[in-house]
């Protein structure tokens, strides 16, 4: 990557220049990469860690780490974000997104499945192909990650899928172009895609074959059965098998064990006892599959609508990883379940991994699994069954005749059946019949090739005789753009020209400009009106094709939790947009200096007929950084305090200032107080000489001067900022 490609924190990521010369692009690196996890673990602010890999060099922490010297620990684990924008040129702005937030794994799925596609595309418009399996949208995807690599600090791992009849040539595409781990495994080509299973699995071997030579880390997709079964959680014995003909296939053909990685998803969720099946399960798993590493990823069959539930059901699959061990964390994206993962909710699945995992560091050295328990009953007899359902495979013929059986992804707890798998017949399917045998004298001219290759005598490597094929002359590979005069991204680009690039904005959750927001509230009303409400709402609202995505019952005649998204209709120009000066605050020791010198004294309270206490508590309480940590001290006076007691008391007590809060206020009773609290001042001869703000929910800064007072605070205010303003005020009266 040149120095000019280089990306600048503080601007957005160009996407025309990125398309710029990719026909003569080439992956900087080639293969997977794992994090740098220190043995002696890592010192981070006043913390040490100890499961943690080395930090990155621009990232974006949790919400709480601003107390905690704004660290941003890393598990050790890869972690994956799974982006499905449907639109290439969008994702790339969201892998930085992601990638500054912890993922070094990004997974990308769009409309069509890789798996459904018979050929390899090339040239094709974005509007055929899921997965980003065209040259141009890998070659633009690589490129980028290569550019956050460097912003960030670490390696990306991009990723795609090789399956279907096209696996094999879509292999060569990936280790030509540095896709660094893929999903392939021959079963799910058979079993949910009705590929033929010869062919399926002839296929596989010259495509594990491809992957391991280019060093692609490989995912099984076995977790698809407890996905697809009726009852999941008691197909746990056939995963097992699903997961050992896939590892022994793949070392069978030649790749690496430390490049073969298992899918494993738990195959329960609440409120379900879900640890006493997904905690035996993790721990046969990783007892049998020692040898191999291991992908843990949320089931998506029990993610709903409700997005707080599926990160709730994530931190407890987290915490399981952490007890058992995970090479890769997979973020399945909260909101799956009810549209297309908005870019924010992928960074809610990082931030859950990364929040998990920074509590339970070390959880291992802290606590140990009891196997003399239950647990160790429950493995064993996970793995017995497992061991039963291979044999009965092997006494019946094989994978093939137990597939043609309907062996798997029957919903019973084995040895039971329910007569319910995915049966598959091994003349039929797709491509079936097209195997084609070798002649006895096959050569072919490629140095990645799986089986038999009769490379001719003096000949050193089977490309040699044409100069070396497109692996090892990348300069040979024929670049095709896209053909489609219209459905292009060229085309798309001009489209959100003015969103990206220009002054117009809009917000967006799925692609660029695309106006989407999502509206939440409490409705009174039972379930089956308060979605009609919710489109009507948004409707007056002035959302388009408002779309109820989330309802969650509070009582069934009490109301509900309604959740609508819509589009906005409009745009605003950010050159009219005005942005407040920013209010300088002064350093803590020049606060703390003035406020000794002064013998700072405030009285308090909350105004008018409102009782709330807690907001303006946080701002005087030493607890919550407020004011008198600075050295203020205060006479708090409580809630619905009187403004002319405010003022007397402040006379009585020789206070510098008054501070008055409001929150519940109806027909704007809290301009009223202000503007009450500064007539009264006047009126007693004490307005120079007291110091007037004023704070709530419903306060804005530009209140102050309409008021009449000197400062004025909203939401989010902290006790520095209203002894800032406090010092400032004294020295504008010359009075420090």
């Amino acid at each position: 990557m040149n120095q000019k490609d280089s990306l600048d924190p503080k601007k957005k990521l160009d996407i025309e220049k990125i398309l710029e010369g990719l026909e003569n692009y080439h992956p900087t690196r080639k293969g997977w990469t794992w994090r740098n996890v220190p043995s002696d673990g890592v010192d981070m602010g006043p913390f040490h860690f100890h499961d943690m890999s080395e930090p990155l060099k621009n990232s974006i922490g949790l919400p709480a780490s601003k107390y905690f010297d704004n660290i941003d620990p890393q598990p050790s684990c890869v972690v994956t974000t799974e982006i499905a924008s449907g639109r290439f040129e969008d994702d790339l702005r969201r892998m930085r997104m992601a990638a500054w937030h912890g993922a070094d794994h990004i997974m990308v799925i769009r409309t069509t499945g890789q798996s459904h596609i018979d050929g390899l595309l090339e040239g094709t418009p974005e509007g055929i192909g899921g997965v980003p399996i065209t040259r141009k949208q890998i070659r633009a995807s690589r490129k980028t990650c290569d550019m956050i690599e460097e912003e960030v600090g670490r390696p990306i791992n991009f990723h795609s899928y090789v399956s279907g009849v096209a696996g094999p040539e879509v292999a060569v595409l990936f280790a030509e172009e540095g896709i660094n781990g893929a999903h392939q495994d021959p079963q799910y080509n058979v079993l949910y895609r009705n590929v033929n299973m010869y062919r399926s699995f002839v296929d596989a071997a010259e495509a594990k074959r491809l992957m391991n030579d280019a060093g692609i880390f490989q995912i099984d997709g076995a977790h698809n059965a407890n996905a697809t079964a009726k009852a999941g959680w008691l197909v746990m014995p056939e995963l097992m098998v699903q997961h050992g003909i896939n590892c022994a296939f793949s070392v069978a053909v030649g790749m690496q064990k430390d490049l073969i990685g298992l899918s494993t998803v738990p195959p329960n969720a609440p409120p379900a006892p879900k640890l006493w099946f997904d905690l035996p399960y993790a721990v046969a798993l990783r007892e049998f599959f020692s040898d191999f590493k291991m992908r843990a990823q949320q089931n998506t069959r029990y993610i709903e609508a409700d997005i707080e539930e599926a990160i709730r059901t994530h931190t407890i699959d987290t915490l399981i990883s952490m007890l058992t061990s995970a090479d890769i964390q997979s973020t399945i994206t909260p909101d799956e379940g009810r549209n297309i993962p908005w870019h924010y909710n992928n960074i809610r699945g990082v931030q859950t991994v990364k929040q998990t995992w920074a509590a339970l560091d070390g959880i291992k050295q802290l606590l140990s699994l009891n196997h003399d328990g239950p647990l160790g009953v429950m493995v064993r007899d996970i793995k017995e069954r497992a061991v039963a359902f291979l044999e009965e495979v092997i006494e019946t013929g094989g994978y093939f005749a137990a597939v043609e059986k309907g062996f798997f992804v029957d919903s019973a707890k084995y040895p039971e059946r329910n007569g319910d798998g995915i049966a598959r017949n091994g003349s039929g399917g797709v491509a079936a019949n097209s195997i084609v045998e070798r002649d006895p004298d096959y050569y072919a001219p490629v140095c990645s090739h799986f089986g038999e290759n009769h490379i001719p005598d003096g000949v050193e490597k089977a490309c040699d005789p044409i100069d070396g094929c497109t692996l090892c002359k990348p300069e040979k590979i024929v670049y095709i753009d896209e053909l489609d005069p219209e459905d292009n991204c060229q085309k798309r680009l001009e489209t959100t020209f003015p969103y990206r690039k220009g002054n117009l904005i809009k917000p967006e959750t799925e692609s660029a400009g695309d106006g989407t927001i999502l509206t939440q509230f409490f409705v009174p009303l039972p379930e089956e009106m308060a979605g009609v409400y919710g489109v009507e709402m948004a409707k007056k609202l002035g959302l388009v094709d408002p779309e109820v995505i989330n309802i969650m019952i509070m009582h069934p005649a009490e109301g509900c939790f309604v959740e609508v998204k819509g589009k906005v209709a409009f745009d605003i120009d950010v050159t009219t947009l005005k942005i407040p000066e920013k209010d300088e605050v002064l350093p803590e020791e020049e606060l703390r200096e003035v406020v000794k010198k002064v013998g700072l004294r405030v009285v308090a309270g909350t105004v008018g007929e409102d009782e709330h206490s807690v907001g303006l508590r946080e701002i005087l309480d030493i607890k919550h950084g407020g004011i008198e940590k600075y050295g203020v001290k205060y006479h708090y006076l409580g809630t619905s305090v009187p403004i002319a007691k405010l003022v007397d008391a402040a006379i009585e007590t020789g206070a510098h200032a008054i501070l008055i809060s409001t929150i519940i206020s109806h027909n704007d009773i809290h301009r009223m107080q202000m503007k009450k609290l500064a007539e009264i001042c006047k009126e007693k001869g004490v307005r120079e000489k007291l110091i007037l703000i004023a704070g709530g929910t419903q306060v804005n800064r530009e209140m102050a001067k309409e008021t009449g007072i000197d400062a004025t605070f909203g939401r989010g205010t902290k006790g520095i900022q209203v002894v800032n303003a406090m010092v400032k005020v004294l020295k504008s009266r010359g009075q420090v």
